[in-house]
């Protein structure tokens, strides 16, 4: 996730901080009124991203008795032949993460029109 973070920041053009240089901003100043604000977009997609490494590392921990949506559908779908309950939680996993995803893009194209 660090370094998600890390590319983030790292877009952000050297006239953003020419700029703020310009004005006589400190270090912290520059970070805080700056840089962070012109990432803002792409940290949002970066944590995004992480989130849904998350739910899907989660999911394969499930498989081997980590608990969770994997083990629900070892335990019950496959290891008792229910194709049921196989299809409902791939279905509610592939919802989790578009819904995650839907919202990260959403507060993502907010950050950038500024609103």
């Amino acid at each position: 996730m660090a370094r998600l973070i890390e590319q983030s920041v790292l877009e952000v053009g050297e006239g953003i901080l020419e700029a703020a240089e310009s004005m006589g901003a400190s270090l912290w100043q520059t970070i805080r009124y700056f840089l962070l604000p012109e990432a803002r977009a792409s940290i949002i997609l970066a944590l995004t991203t992480s989130t849904i490494t998350l739910i899907s590392a989660a999911a394969m921990a499930g498989t081997i008795g980590g608990g969770g949506v994997g083990d629900l559908a070892v335990s019950y779908g496959y290891q008792q032949f229910d194709t049921v309950a196989i299809i409902f939680t791939v279905i509610i996993l592939i919802v989790v993460v578009q819904a995650i995803q839907g919202l990260g893009n959403a507060l993502a194209r907010r950050a950038r029109n500024g609103a």
